[in-house]
């Protein structure tokens, strides 16, 4: 039976992204089989392991892991890195799937609590509509009494093996903004023939830069404005990002977007058309669960850090909306470097705290 940083290796060198984890999926199921977990295919390419253990079994704990990786070309020079062209596993996934294997295989080997423990391994966190969306899509977990959803995150601001807790909001919800600013372009040097579909757009843009307050962060990322040195286009095309933390202040925003769009067509006479791709519900993590958390980590000897909520976005806010859940961050160390960079290389000694913390929180629970 492999070890938890062998499988996390393995994980390394194949990586795949979000949706396409074909052979991931399957390596996880053959390492599952091995080690007598009981487990079925879930979101397509997501694996989801039972383990029973006594009492009233209808009481359940669910741990997750997210298994996709981002389309980076690694740098790091490892020994085990990825043999993927372009795909790298750049956020520490690999490392959420394989505290997650370890935690399975000491639960199964000493099945004495009281209930059942799930384990997800789960598709798709990088990219709307999300893995987690999928998977309680399926309704797993229906006739259960679901008591925690427990997920962790690889973070090189903490020391290996420190524990990072925020109470109640942690990580905003996302929304991705996509506009199209259309009007009647053509040569700059008339200006009484067009409508400005440029000055149109830069209006908008400042106008959305003013929604940004304490509790909303709102970026324009992307402008399209295809014309020339003479020539006003026909359209301008932007993408955008907008991040909160209160569904009531989310749907507010979203009202404040249209009718920025309409008062800049009524000023232009322009046709600007808005798209508010609906991302993750902000994570929530529950107060009695992180008291319990910070408690036992306590307990155990390992250093604790309690965190800001932030700004980053995470799927698993959609556990958070139907369970009480838990998310935390697992250091990996300083010199990880920054996720989501070709050069990450997390402590791999993070795995076995990670392990040790998550089964100890999974039984008390």
């Amino acid at each position: 039976m492999i070890t938890a940083v062998e499988f996390r290796r393995h994980l390394h060198r194949h990586p795949e992204l979000s949706f396409e984890e074909v052979q991931t999926a399957k390596y996880i199921e053959q390492c599952l089989t091995e080690a007598g977990i009981s487990h079925s295919r879930i979101a397509k390419t997501g694996v989801l392991a039972k383990i029973e253990g006594k009492g009233d079994l209808s009481k359940a704990v669910v741990l997750r892991a997210d298994i996709d990786a981002l389309p980076i070309e690694e740098q790091t020079g490892l020994e085990y890195a990825s043999q993927s062209y372009g795909v790298m596993h750049a956020c520490g996934h690999d490392i959420h799937a394989a505290v997650l294997y370890g935690v399975l295989l000491r639960l199964a080997e000493k099945p004495d609590f009281e209930g059942t423990i799930f384990g997800i391994f789960q598709p798709g966190e990088e990219c709307n509509p999300g893995g987690a969306s999928k998977v309680l899509q399926e309704e797993p977990f229906k006739g259960y009494n679901v008591v925690a959803v427990i997920g962790e995150h690889t973070d090189s601001g903490l020391e290996v093996g420190e524990l990072g807790f925020c109470k109640g909001e942690f990580m905003a919800a996302n929304d991705e903004l996509r506009f199209w600013v259309r009007g009647k372009g053509g040569h700059g040097a008339m200006r009484a023939q067009l409508n400005d579909t440029v000055v149109a757009a830069a209006h908008l843009v400042t106008m959305l830069n003013a929604v940004n307050d304490e509790n909303t962060v709102l970026s324009i990322g992307k402008v399209v404005a295809d014309g020339a040195t003479n020539i006003i286009p026909d359209e301008v095309y932007m993408e955008g990002t907008m991040r909160c933390f209160s569904e009531e202040h989310r749907h507010t925003v979203w009202r404040i977007i249209e009718a920025a769009a309409q008062s800049v067509d009524a000023k232009f006479g322009t046709t600007t058309e808005v798209d508010i791709n609906h991302g993750y519900p902000a994570v929530v993590s529950d107060d009695a669960l992180v008291e319990k958390a910070i408690a036992l980590a306590t307990e155990k000897g390992v250093s604790v850090k309690m965190l800001e909520k932030r700004y980053t976005a995470e799927d698993f806010g959609h556990y958070c909306v139907k369970y009480p859940a838990l998310f935390y961050r697992l250091g990996v160390g300083t010199s990880a470097g920054r996720s989501h960079t070709s050069t990450f290389a997390p402590d791999e000694r993070a795995i076995e705290v990670g392990i040790e913390f998550m089964e100890e929180l999974a039984r008390s629970l």
